[in-house]
């Protein structure tokens, strides 16, 4: 049996912390605000993987009342997603994901995000898809004020 699911995530940019995004450090003057190391992306990706195997979302799992959790890299939070994924009789199958930003540009950085998410799940690079958007200037992404992320996933009966 094959299941879908939908992720989506937003943190606040502020000035002080490194921007992680796909598990890279990404050149940029503000960095996301949140318990862990805030990256959007990987979050969205374990949000769509537990939602398709209807086993809750990041925050059931790895509450940010945690300390276990502090500033914890979320390449490692997409690992234990895996494990409780295949306790659960899941595999991943395959990852499509969009960023939502205006600043700074990623492309550069969108390979190396694809191979640490493909790595973490145990699957071939081209079964991962990592993308960026603009919101034209529009909303709390288009003012700068933060980044989201969507993912959708199929996952397989393992």
């Amino acid at each position: 049996m094959i299941r879908i699911g939908e992720g989506y995530d937003v943190h606040r940019l502020v000035v002080g912390r490194p921007l992680i995004l796909g598990g890279v450090k990404i050149n940029f003057s503000h960095g996301l605000q949140g318990h862990s190391d805030a990256d959007v992306l990987v979050h969205a990706i374990c949000d769509a993987l537990l939602g398709a195997a209807a086993l809750g979302d990041l925050g059931a799992h790895f509450p940010d009342d945690n300390l276990i959790f502090k500033d914890i890299s979320s390449l490692k939070l997409l690992g234990q997603v895996c494990m409780i994924l295949d306790g659960n009789g899941f595999r991943p199958v395959n990852v499509d994901s969009t960023l939502v930003m205006e600043l700074p540009r990623v492309a550069d950085y969108v390979y190396a995000m694809r191979r640490n998410i493909a790595r973490e799940l145990k699957l071939d690079v081209i079964r991962v898809s990592v993308k960026a958007t603009t919101t034209e200037g529009l909303g709390f992404a288009g003012r700068g004020e933060g980044i989201a992320a969507r993912a959708v996933v199929l996952v397989d009966e393992s």
